[in-house]
């Protein structure tokens, strides 16, 4: 029973968070570890793992790291109930269909795959002789390493994250400053829209080694947040500002999102490929073409403001242009708009355009 990619990556990262330092199931592993004994284990049950099940015998105990130790000493799987937490079959052994194709020589690695295949539920196998631990998870394999090979990768995931972070606010602020001048190409903003992309990916590869760690990723996770606060907003605000009035709706957003994410490696470095996607269908895509913003990214720098009133404004005026140069008045015309709102949008905006121009010049 194979998942869709999205929920199968859904539940591998839940199984790892499951496994992951710091938990019971993962003190347990250790221990069949330290031990030098093998295990394999599957987590959950339902009717299709009970078919699967021959001999052992039916438990309903809570699960506990040394019961789990204990019970793969002997010669079958265990079965836990995580929904539970409870361990209900143990010293079984697994008979899934052996018409499921697997890449595995070893008779316990087999049956591991197989009955994840088949059942749809993670399964552990704990090599007895590798001494490694193996996650089955909808047809695939994951083994899981030890806190200081992980944590390696990650640091350097973090180090070529600041990099890029630093590349992103130079091009990010350069745009903003084109925006005021009104000297923004297509160019400029696929720049932009690849360096988020890139910040976006990175990030997203340094939460997975958080979900892997558990307890020994707080620090990281801290680190993490710091860089790539805000990353995923910003590129939604800066693709609402450049995509067509007939293309900003909701579910078009999100297709212009997807099709950026399925942009590979080194489809993400031709802006070529990203000035296809953020342009309109059926038009001539010119990288020094100038283009407008609409404002959403600007208007959402300014303090206190609720996304509502953005909206409100930005559809009122219909370009940055034209916000930049409203006055007070203008503002008051608009729904919601208060004297005190239209004086923190006309000074917010006016300390920004200061603020942009100076950044770039100075």
């Amino acid at each position: 029973m194979a998942l869709t990619g999205t929920q199968g990556d859904d539940l591998l990262r839940e199984t790892l968070a499951l496994v992951a330092p710091g938990t019971v199931l993962r003190d347990g592993l250790d221990r069949i570890l330290r031990g030098r004994t093998g295990a394999l284990i599957v987590l959950g049950l339902d009717p299709m793992v009970e078919s699967m099940c021959s001999g052992g015998f039916e438990l309903d105990i809570s699960f506990s790291a040394a019961r789990l130790r204990e019970l793969s000493k002997m010669d079958g799987a265990v079965v836990i109930d995580p929904a539970s937490n409870k361990i209900r079959r143990a010293a079984v052994q697994l008979l899934p269909d052996p018409s499921i194709p697997t890449v595995e020589s070893g008779t316990r690695h087999r049956t591991a795959e197989r009955v994840a295949v088949q059942s749809g539920f993670p399964v552990i196998s704990v090599s007895q002789s590798m001494r490694i631990i193996g996650l089955y998870v909808n047809g695939r394999r994951h083994v899981i390493e030890d806190s200081d090979t992980i944590l390696g990768r990650a640091n350097q995931a973090l180090a070529t994250l600041e990099r890029y972070r630093v590349r992103l606010d130079e091009v990010a602020g350069t745009l903003s400053a084109l925006e005021i001048e009104d000297l923004v190409t297509l160019r400029d903003v696929c720049s932009v829209v690849q360096r988020l992309e890139m910040v976006r990916r990175i990030s997203q590869e340094i939460r997975e080694y958080v979900v892997e760690l558990g307890v020994d990723g707080r620090l990281l996770s801290l680190q993490l947040n710091e860089l790539s606060g805000g990353i995923e907003s910003d590129e939604d605000l800066v693709i609402r500002d450049y995509v067509s009035a007939a293309e900003r709706d909701h579910n078009a957003l999100a297709d212009v999102l997807a099709r950026l994410a399925a942009l590979d490696s080194t489809q993400l470095l031709d802006l070529g490929q990203i000035s296809e996607i953020l342009s309109p269908k059926g038009t001539q895509v010119m990288l020094d073409a100038a283009v407008a913003p609409q404002g959403f990214r600007l208007l959402s720098k300014v303090p206190r403001l609720p996304q509502a009133i953005v909206e409100r404004v930005v559809t009122h005026f219909g370009g940055l242009q034209k916000l930049l140069a409203c006055t007070t008045d203008d503002l008051l015309s608009i729904d919601g708009v208060g004297e005190q709102r239209a004086r923190t949008v006309r000074e917010g905006l006016s300390r920004l355009a200061e603020s942009s121009i100076l950044d770039r010049y100075v």
